[in-house]
């Protein structure tokens, strides 16, 4: 007998996760050379290809999917990017498995234009040089060989044939693959596995030093506090502050940041009389006060809860620029955080007697990761997108005419000025609630201006005013409560409209997100039984 290579007919189960491998391999080997490019090579822009094109896809969301996105999944919209992501990966991967199964050549030439793709993404991110591109380009290089072997490996087998046996017989399409799945799982979980291990490590290679506080924060010269009068004791209504755990969080970071607090710096440059870099030990040891201040999303939708109110800690921003010495022509800063998103903030808002703050702390601690440490901007009465840059390292004083914030360009409004809103929180919509004497209660938001009134109507009934509680802050959010006093058997519809601290009420204009904020009544239907 002699043993000969024959061929077989291509199977799809192992060619489909032959790619599916190809493609884990690729990316594990890259993103441990991300890791590395992160921590001792140092580099300062995104040499992962799963983040850069994550965050490519992020840049060019239009407004109105960006909108969708919260809408349906929250603060678990970075959750559903990432499992899309996977899903189309292992599905395109999947196809060129089975394209390499018949034009071998032609897959491993499309395998290398993804990666291209992904490498492109590297090179578009904030500081990124080419040297970012090398884990994609040797991941996408392994993987490309791998994706020809395996597809050889499938198609071919050492056969025991005769001497006289034709070397081109087919062997069965139902022959045994066994070696091939072995070796296709296989990849396929060690890739995965550097894919986890990678992702992991660059954040904490990117830290290389401590993530919390080295010195302890400095007792502020004006301190705050929630009286019980403000604080609601109704099962279901929501805390006047709002846990640090429990604050939403929305951001176009697909990582959150490390960042070194002994490396911290935040530069003022611009239109400015002397160009300024503090540290963050400088700013510990300027005075520091405290402020209540309700911060809101503009992806918020009426009734939503991208919405959080906190006790913060800081240096006011009006110290800061005044030290800089502003340009009189200036009207905006334009703030970079340290994954180079921005936002555009009207000057007035950082230079006036509002509580707009360099902030350290946040309900008596110091910034969690995922809510900008160790230092983010707090500017009450201004939509986050155009204010609340996490992770801040510049200050760019400029112009309106001259600069734009990352949302400007995609269609949001430049100012973003926080509507009033109000909001239902007990009883929630579609609940069952006894006969009779029924508690209402939910909280007001309308900052800088404050809250002055808000009522409750039953059905088309006439609008009934509502117990208001205490107000520390105008700047924060108030809680309310009423008493229905006799709920009647049926489904009934309950509607909340404000009053600002100006006398204007709350619109009844019913407006979608984009591009400055909803408005309208919150209204929920319950069934009283």
């Amino acid at each position: 007998m002699d043993t000969r290579t024959v061929r077989r007919a291509p199977d799809s189960r192992a060619a489909g996760l032959s790619g599916v491998a190809a493609g884990a391999i690729t990316l594990g080997t890259a993103e441990l050379l991300a890791a590395a490019w992160s921590g001792p090579l140092a580099s300062a822009g995104t040499p992962s290809p799963l983040l850069a094109v994550g965050a490519a896809f992020v840049d060019r969301t239009p407004a109105w999917l960006k909108d969708w996105a919260i809408a349906t999944f929250g603060t678990a919209d970075k959750l559903a990017l990432g499992i899309g992501m996977a899903l189309v990966l292992t599905a395109a991967c999947a196809a060129l498995g089975l394209l390499a199964a018949r034009r071998k050549t032609l897959a491993q030439v499309l395998f290398v234009a993804v990666a291209a793709l992904g490498m492109a993404a590297v090179l578009s991110r904030p500081d990124s040089g080419l040297l970012d591109a090398v884990p994609t380009v040797v991941g996408a290089a392994v993987g490309t060989w791998l994706l020809g072997r395996l597809s050889e490996k499938d198609q071919t087998v050492r056969h025991p044939l005769a001497a006289a046996t034709p070397v081109a017989e087919p062997m069965p399409v139902g022959a045994p693959r066994r070696e091939v799945f072995r070796a296709a799982g296989g990849l396929t979980a060690l890739g995965l596995a550097g894919i986890a291990v990678g992702t992991g490590g660059s954040g904490v290679l990117r830290t290389a030093g401590p993530a919390t506080p080295t010195v302890p924060l400095p007792r502020p010269s004006r301190s705050v506090s929630v009286p019980d009068a403000a604080v609601s004791n109704t099962p279901g209504h929501t805390a006047y502050l709002t846990p640090n755990d429990a604050f939403y969080r929305i951001d176009t970071a697909l990582r959150v940041p490390r960042v070194n607090p002994e490396r911290w710096t935040l530069r003022v440059t611009g239109l400015v009389e002397r160009e300024l870099e503090i540290t963050y030990a400088d700013l510990l040891a300027e005075e520091h006060v405290e402020a209540l201040v309700t911060l809101t999303c503009v992806s918020n939708e009426v009734g939503g809860d991208l919405v959080g109110n906190a006790r913060w800690q800081g240096w006011p921003v009006r110290e800061l620029l005044a030290r800089a010495g502003v340009a009189p022509e200036a009207d905006m800063v334009l703030s970079r955080s340290v994954d180079g998103w921005t936002a555009g903030t009207p000057l007035e808002a950082l230079t006036d007697d509002r509580d707009a703050l360099l902030a350290v702390a946040m309900n008596g601690e110091p910034l969690p990761a995922r809510h900008g440490y160790p230092v983010r901007l707090v500017v009450p009465g201004l939509y986050g997108y155009v204010s609340a840059t996490k992770w801040v390292t510049e200050l760019k004083v400029t112009r309106f005419d001259a600069d734009e914030g990352y949302w400007t360009p995609r269609g949001w409004s430049a100012l973003g000025p926080i509507k009033t809103a109000s909001r239902i929180d007990v009883p929630r919509s579609g609940a069952r609630v006894p006969v009779g004497e029924v508690v209402v209660a939910g909280v007001a938001w309308a900052q800088q201006r404050g809250v002055e009134q808000v009522e409750v109507q039953v059905d088309d009934g006439p609008w009934q005013a509502v117990e208001l509680l205490a107000e520390p802050s105008v700047d924060a959010w108030r809680l309310w409560r009423w008493t229905w006093p006799d709920a009647t058997p049926g489904r009934h519809r309950l509607r909340v409209r404000a009053t600002d601290g100006t006398g204007e009420a709350q619109t009844d204009q019913v407006a979608r997100p984009a591009p400055d904020g909803a408005s309208g009544w919150h209204e929920v239907s319950v069934r009283v039984a």
